[in-house]
This record gives structure tokens, sequence and C-alpha cells, in this order.
């Protein structure tokens, strides 16, 4: 008789899948915290202007009345840097731009040939641009257009949008976004110096 010697059952488990879900949270938190990081350093507030069929031609013809009742005429701004900006009381991105166009009018102040600023009623009544305007101050003139011929004469899209016009009358920039008081000054700045054609 002879000795079988049986050899141990070995159990063969089925290969363990792998865990891949702490892989996936993982890569998700990564994207996550990537994306963070560059929306914390952009810059919403780029003073970065945008092209015009209006750049560099005659600025458009643009009458109205000032909520004081002053006449307003573009045409007789000539010999002056003019800003204009188009404007709603109930545009979220123009109430956050309004401080920095109260900084800008204090700046071109202070500047020898200062732009002069103009905001013009794009859209809203007159009494609630002006109740505005009393709680969140600027002294600079505000124009009505009921009709919307300014608007449409500059071909505005979506407010704020701010426009920059040169002593002879040309347009040349357009910024169809919020502005910066140093933003806007610079540039105007550079124009006077003639870097900025």
């Amino acid at each position: 008789m002879s000795d079988v010697v049986s050899e141990p059952e070995v159990s063969v488990d089925a290969p363990r899948p792998r865990r891949v879900a702490p892989f996936i949270a993982l890569a998700v938190a990564v994207a996550i915290g990537a994306l963070f990081v560059v929306l914390a350093g952009s810059d919403s507030n780029q003073d970065d202007t945008v092209s015009s069929f209006l750049i560099g031609e005659p600025a458009p013809t643009s009458r109205g009345t000032t909520l004081d009742g002053e006449a307003f005429d573009l045409a007789q701004r000539k010999g002056s840097w003019v800003v204009l900006n188009f404007f709603d009381p109930t545009c979220v991105p123009c109430v956050q731009e309004h401080p920095e166009l109260v900084a800008l009018q204090a700046q071109q102040a202070q500047t020898f040939d200062g732009a002069e600023l103009y905001t013009i009623i794009n859209r809203g009544s007159d009494e609630s641009v002006r109740a505005f305007f009393a709680e969140n101050g600027g002294t600079w003139p505000v124009v009505s257009d009921p009709t919307g011929s300014i608007s449409t004469a500059f071909g505005v899209a979506k407010i704020p949008e701010t426009w920059i016009i040169d002593p002879d009358g040309f347009v040349r920039a357009r910024y169809a976004n919020v502005v910066t008081a140093a933003g806007v000054s610079s540039l105007l700045q550079q124009m006077r110096e003639g870097i900025v054609e």
C-alpha cells in the first residue's frame, strides 16, 4: 500500500477588481482645484477693448437732454476727450462698475486735458437713474436716451459699454465689459501721448 500524499488544496480566487472610485475622486478633486486656481487668478475686470466698425470713424450723431435739463450734443464736445458709458441701474455689472466710474471722473478732473465723462441711459427710467446716482455718487452729466437713438447709433449690444472719443470727434476705443478707472485712465494717457493709435 503506497502512501499517497495529497497536495493541499489551493483555493484560487477570482481576480479582485481594483478599487477605481478613490482614483476617480482624486482626479475630480485635482481638476476642481486646478479650475479654482485658474478662476481665482483671472481678472474679471479686464479692461479689454473690443473691435467695432466705428473705431477710427467720426462718432455718430448723438443728441439728447441731460437729467438736469441741459442739451447734449456730442459734436459740440470736439476739443475734449469724451468717455461715454451706457448704463442701466438694474444691470448688475453696471452697478459693480459704478465706483470705478466715480474714481475715473476724479482722476480725469486732476489730469491736464482730462476726459469728460457722460452716462447714457440705455435702459431704466430717468427717475430710477436719478435715485441711483443720488445713492451711489457721481456728478457727471447723465443723458436721457428715451428712443434709444444714441445706443443704436453706437451699436450697443450689451451693457455696460464704454466708448472713448478723441478731441477731433473720432471713436478711438470701445469696452464691452466692466471697466476700471486705472485701465481707462491708462489708455487715455497712452492715446494722448500717441503711444496707442
